[in-house]
């Protein structure tokens, strides 16, 4: 009987220069590689110039090296060629011409290509299995939303999700758009990501807010994630001066670093100086998963007034802390807060509703033993046995 061996491809993934990128693949894969072998392919971005780029944008597209083991496991960093900004619907072609060779290198320790995002990845991982002749498996994990708006990444998009051997999706509503959009039904599968229980659990308020110096009676807002527009912080500050109005050791902790997408700390320090809120608001920059229980445990409610996600892990890891979640209602999210329990989905783009949802948050008296429980049911241990299962499948 064959055994399946996986080539994990995506351009999102942890690296010395960028360690929390894409933590949410290597959290979800390497526990695959628990019971599956895995060796992991990250192409890297690159064209002759950027290194003048980052004399004005010092954050512009850093690069790992080629190599690294993380826990274990092989990761390479092969370069495609890439203009910013410019040729993005050929970035597929020219990811997967980049990363044949360390493929074609690597090609007896697999036999599936496992990509995640639908495009560039998805569509360069299909060429490759053409080329290799290996099957191709797509995650699809909420960019399919926007490249849906862009006619010809759309065009590749929906070519990748055709010749991919088989596709996952981490919510139903992201197999529903690619769906309406002409992928086939049949050959998805809705594999929502997990949670993580050792790494994620309450600390004591009193005591995580004490290292944090935060006032013990303070009412405490947090979000987690990039520093780019799509994750909205802006759209939290600009209520809070209604709500520090209210409650006027009011704080709001910002968790979350630059990324492929952008970073956007600056703006967001000038809006919080602009309206006063220098006393309320908090940038705590990145944190290791290991040590996002610290800001999770000291707060009180999780927001993030999203403009886009696919299943948003992050929701799992403030519940496994006990923290309801308030948040927009787009992509997945319905799907992780799915209960008035868990926390409230405000339409996005409604601040009105976004104010109202923190106020009653504040004043509910929640049932933070019932979200811990939820956050719970949805360890990883399901998930990962289902993938597992699928990929036996592809090579039987």
């Amino acid at each position: 009987m064959t055994k399946p061996k996986l080539l994990v491809f995506s351009s999102l993934f942890p690296s010395n220069k960028r360690p929390n990128a894409g933590v949410f693949i290597r959290e979800r894969m390497f526990r695959v590689a628990q019971q599956i072998p895995v060796v992991v392919v990250s192409p890297v971005p690159w064209f002759p110039f950027q290194g003048l780029i980052r004399y004005w944008r010092p954050h512009f597209r850093p690069q790992p090296s080629r190599y690294e083991e993380q826990q274990g496991i092989q990761v390479y960093f092969p370069r495609f060629f890439s203009i910013p900004g410019l040729l993005k619907s050929y970035d597929g072609f020219f990811m997967a011409l980049g990363s044949l060779p360390t493929l074609f290198k690597l090609r007896k320790q697999f036999n599936i290509i496992d990509a995640h995002f639908a495009y560039p990845d998805g569509y360069a991982a299909t060429l490759l299995g053409h080329w290799l002749k290996m099957p191709v498996t797509i995650t699809l994990r909420g960019t399919e939303v926007p490249l849906s708006k862009m006619p010809e990444r759309k065009a590749r998009m929906l070519t990748a999700l055709k010749n991919a051997t088989r596709v996952f999706s981490v919510s139903d509503s992201l197999k529903q758009l690619v769906v309406s959009l002409g992928a086939v039904s049949d050959k998805i599968r809705v594999i929502g990501n997990g949670i993580d229980v050792v790494k994620f659990y309450p600390l004591a308020k009193t005591v995580a807010r004490a290292e944090l110096a935060i006032p013990k009676n303070a009412k405490v807002l947090v979000s987690v994630g990039a520093l780019v527009d799509r994750k909205g912080f802006h759209r939290v500050i600009e209520i809070l001066p209604t709500l520090a109005a209210k409650y006027p050791e009011l704080i709001y902790l910002i968790v979350g670093g630059d990324s492929p997408e952008g970073y956007i700390r600056e703006r967001l320090e000038q809006q919080v100086k602009t309206l006063g809120l220098e006393k309320n608001v908090r940038f705590l920059g990145a944190y290791p998963s290991e040590q996002l229980k610290l800001p999770l445990s000291a707060a009180d409610l999780f927001v993030l007034a999203t403009a886009n996600e696919g299943w948003a892990n992050v929701f799992l890891e403030a519940m496994a802390c006990g923290l309801p979640v308030i948040t927009t209602e787009v992509g997945g999210n319905i799907e992780v807060v799915n209960a008035p329990e868990l926390g409230t989905v405000v339409p996005f783009g409604d601040s009105a509703a976004l104010l109202a949802a923190l106020l009653q948050g504040f004043e509910t008296v929640w049932d933070r033993s019932l979200i811990i429980q939820y956050a719970r049911e949805n360890s990883w241990d399901t998930r990962v046995r289902i993938l597992v299962e699928e990929f036996q499948r592809l090579v039987l």
